[in-house]
């Protein structure tokens, strides 16, 4: 390929990254966990990459890292949250969760690396953010959504006599109690069916690893066994955390690992 070739290649996919970044935002993430449609983060990066001093490939992945930055907080926030209002056995089971995602993070930040150091040409730099960057952001919603189950509610309105007020307090109380007993049944008691007889779980995995090995034949001989440490870290990851969902839950979390595992298989060894 010409380096005319290669130049013109290489602004195609920054500008084609740019648009991708916004649609992504639309869609949903892990335990299909929605932002709100004007999410200050999502707003903020927008306005950043919409800045025509951050235009190019560098300073759109400012705006992204940026970004990946404030939904971190967003995590630590949900999560603090969840750790205070959730009963005892919910905050076991997430913290759990919390652990391995934590862990998996590290390993996946060695994988991203790897796998980047095969390119050539800044728009990669797009790229590299954005694969950083939706994680963490799904794994903000996911606990935003399940921290929000166990938000305290709100006092009644006290009523005119003593009396009242005791009984609607004691009513308050008791219906409150019920609201967040049931939640974490709900959670503890949730079975899923096997991957094998969920057909939607087991496509999943079925593409999940496939592209895996695609990735894996991509890599260096050096890089394979990061892929292999970020891989397991994952299953590690995902099996503390889709027990806590329901079916599709479950089929989420697939499927963003599968999203990633997709776009670092075609990117691997480009330039």
């Amino acid at each position: 390929m010409s380096g005319t070739a290669k130049t013109l290649r290489r602004i195609w996919l920054a500008l084609s990254l740019v648009a991708g970044v916004a649609g992504c935002l639309a869609l949903p993430g892990a335990a299909r966990a929605e932002a709100a449609p004007a999410d200050p983060i999502d707003t903020a990066m927008r306005a950043c990459l919409a800045r025509a001093d951050r235009s190019s490939p560098a300073g759109q992945a400012q705006c992204m890292n940026a970004a990946r930055e404030s939904w971190s907080g967003a995590i630590d926030a949900a999560y603090r949250a969840l750790m205070t209002n959730a009963p005892m056995t919910v905050r076991r089971a997430w913290q759990a969760s919390q652990r391995r995602w934590l862990e998996w993070r590290q390993d996946e930040a060695a994988l991203v690396k790897a796998v980047f150091q095969t390119t050539h040409g800044s728009a990669y730099q797009i790229t590299e953010a954005n694969v950083l960057l939706q994680p963490v952001r799904d794994r903000a919603l996911q606990l935003r959504r399940v921290a929000a189950l166990y938000e305290p509610k709100a006092a009644p309105v006290a009523t005119a006599s003593a009396a009242g007020a005791g009984a609607s307090e004691a009513s308050f109380g008791a219906s409150e109690a019920a609201s967040v007993s049931s939640a974490a049944t709900a959670v503890r008691s949730a079975r899923l069916r096997p991957c094998t007889v969920d057909a939607a779980c087991e496509h999943a995995q079925f593409d999940l690893n496939r592209y895996a090995r695609k990735l894996r034949a991509k890599l260096p001989m050096r890089s394979r066994v990061t892929l292999a440490h970020a891989q397991r870290a994952w299953r590690s990851y995902f099996n503390a955390t889709s027990g806590l969902g329901s079916e599709a839950d479950r089929v989420d979390l697939i499927g963003a690992r599968l999203a990633t595992l997709k776009r670092l298989s075609e990117t691997a060894g480009n330039d």
